[in-house]
């Protein structure tokens, strides 16, 4: 298998992770690293999470990685065949969030929200380079939705869809899910 960079972008429920996962089993069987962006931070949420976890392989191995730029890229890493990255959408979030000091600090500017989660995604390449696996990032087409009424929802939409194009630039593969169908866009 030679190593690649997938990109599986979609709108909320469109099939992303499901298809991210087949296409991890088809690449690797059951040497996946699953990086799992996601905090349980209320119910709902622990419950999703929960949910994601039933989903998943018994077999491949998880690290939960709300953040890129401290991830340690060691024998996790280098074992895995595929890591897959799920999702972006919340990475950029949490580094909006670290950024502000934290949620319930103060909303970052514009500009600080850019660079928080540009810094992520250049660690997320950073650390695809490094390693002999190949990636899958999923992540949420964010630019085909309504114009967000606040500042805040405004540049974290920015700061997301150039992550994506940024992502989708360095991708050897870009899959759009539209209604659990995989489009080919790269």
């Amino acid at each position: 298998m030679a190593k690649e960079l997938v990109l599986i972008l979609g709108g909320a429920r469109s099939g992303k992770s499901s298809h991210a996962q087949s296409l991890a089993l088809e690449l690797a069987g059951p040497r996946v690293l699953y990086l799992a962006t996601a905090e349980g931070r209320d119910d709902e949420m622990r419950a999703r999470i929960a949910a994601h976890r039933a989903d998943r392989p018994a077999g491949w191995r998880t690290l939960e990685a709300p953040l890129l730029s401290g991830l340690p890229c060691g024998p996790a890493v280098e074992d895995a065949q595929v890591v897959l990255l799920d999702c972006m959408t919340l990475l950029a979030t949490n580094a909006i969030f670290a950024g502000a000091g934290g949620e319930g600090s103060g909303e970052p500017s514009a500009a600080e929200a850019e660079a928080a989660v540009a810094r992520e995604v250049e660690a997320l390449l950073k650390a695809y380079r490094a390693s002999g696996a190949s990636w899958i990032v999923v992540s949420n087409e964010v630019g085909m939705g309504l114009v967000p009424p606040y500042p805040l929802g405004r540049s974290y939409r920015d700061a997301l869809g150039r992550a994506n194009q940024a992502v989708a630039a360095a991708a050897d593969r870009v899959i759009l899910m539209v209604a659990g169908l995989p489009l080919k866009v790269k």
